[in-house]
């Protein structure tokens, strides 16, 4: 049985995802602070988007768009 603090593969996978997604929201003008802000507020959009298969370069720019 896994430890209560370790995540599960998915899990760990995603949030590497949403980390690559804050460097391409960060590289089209956002600050950090707005794109970990904006993410939080939309990790079930974003979350979609990572079941989904979209990269994060392109979940990035949904979300500039």
């Amino acid at each position: 049985m896994a430890k209560k603090d370790e995540l599960d593969p998915e899990t760990e996978a995603l949030i590497a995802w949403c980390t690559e997604v804050e460097g391409f929201l960060v590289a089209g003008g956002a600050t950090v602070h707005q794109a970990q802000d904006h993410i939080e507020e939309q990790i079930e959009w974003f979350t979609d988007l990572f079941f989904d298969g979209l990269s994060p370069e392109e979940a990035a720019k949904e979300a500039l768009a």
